[in-house]
């Protein structure tokens, strides 16, 4: 009967120990991503010969709703 106890309890804190392994592997992990992660820059200012995209229009107070709707239909803006 002790046997079977001290087995059924050496396997337990085998699963334990495993499980304990994984979670720290984890953590330590997501650690290591947002530390990378929190030192891009991808707000900098683009390097090279970079050129503007895109020119923001301003709104117009003339422009009706349906003209309002149609512009963010076809830009999604």
């Amino acid at each position: 009967m002790f046997k079977n106890f001290f087995v059924l309890a050496w396997d337990t804190f085998r699963v334990f120990l495993l499980f304990l392994g994984c979670t720290l592997l984890f953590y330590y992990g997501i650690l290591w991503v947002s530390q990378e992660y929190e030192s891009y820059h991808r707000y900098d200012e683009p390097k090279g010969r970079a050129v503007k995209v895109l020119q923001m229009n301003e709104y117009q107070e003339h422009s009706s709703i349906l003209e309002r709707l149609m512009f963010f239909y076809h830009f999604g803006e």
